[in-house]
Formats: structure tokens, C-alpha cells, sequence
């Protein structure tokens, strides 16, 4: 499936629409350049599955792992852009949490986590910086 997301309120939509359709156990890799929206879509998403619009979600760049207890179940957000070696995923236990929608950024920082993935988002801001096109494959 590929989409045109023209706006903040269009990746807002997609993550609600997202969101309705994961189950506990869904590992979403999203993909693309900094600023592609990675995080706002993950926001968006979790933020969904939590039913609480104002849910407060800081990047996990540093902590690398944000879990969240939703209405859903649980939801790691993860961002992989600064492990310093793949093998340092395995501590995150981001495939061990067998009852949780995992959300990664990055995912391709470390390979083992990026073919576990059971959906596959790639963002991109089209020529002219207007919007994102975003594709997405299921497996």
C-alpha cells in the first residue's frame, strides 16, 4: 500500500488507522531518513492504542526503549539509531516481550529485529518537502 500524507493531520490518521489494525505480537519496522516522520507516526500510533490523545511520548533516542501499558496491552517504542553495534538490540528485549506491539525506528541498525518485523512502514518527504509518501507492507 502506498500513501500520500500531506500533512501532520494526515500521519495523525494513518497512526489512528494503523493502530486499529495491530495486534499483540505486531513488530512495525518504520524506515527513512531523519525528519521522514518516523516518530510522529509512532506517536500518533501509540497515542491511539493508548485512547489518550495528550499521551505524553518522548523520543526514545536515548533510552533506546519507551514501554507503554495501554488499553490494547503493552507497546515498546524503540529507536535503534544509536546502538553502536546490532548486537546491543539483544539486550532490549524488544522480540522477547511476546504479548506486545513493538514499534522500532531504525530497525535496520540491527538486522535480526528488522526481519522479525511483521510490517514494514518506509517514509519519505517527496521532491518540493510537502507532505510524506509512506508504503507499507505487511509479511
Amino acid at each position: 500500500m502506498e500513501r500520500f500524507l500531506a500533512d501532520d493531520a494526515a500521519t495523525i490518521a494513518f497512526g489512528a488507522e494503523l493502530a486499529s489494525t495491530l495486534v499483540p505480537g505486531d513488530i512495525v519496522s518504520l524506515e527513512g531518513e531523519l525528519g521522514a516522520g518516523k516518530s510522529a507516526l509512532a506517536r500518533a500510533t501509540i497515542r491511539s492504542l493508548a485512547e489518550d490523545p495528550d499521551l505524553e511520548i518522548p523520543s526514545p533516542t536515548f533510552s533506546l526503549v519507551q514501554p507503554y501499558d495501554t488499553a490494547r496491552g503493552p507497546v515498546l517504542h524503540a529507536d535503534l539509531y544509536r546502538l553502536g553495534d546490532p548486537n546491543e538490540a539483544d539486550e532490549l528485549g524488544l522480540l522477547d516481550t511476546h504479548g506486545a506491539i513493538v514499534l522500532v525506528e531504525w530497525a535496520d541498525r540491527a538486522p535480526y529485529v528488522a526481519d522479525a518485523a511483521t510490517i514494514v512502514i518506509a517514509l519519505a518527504i517527496p521532491p518540493g518537502g510537502k507532505g510524506r509518501v509512506m508504503r507499507m507492507e505487511r509479511r
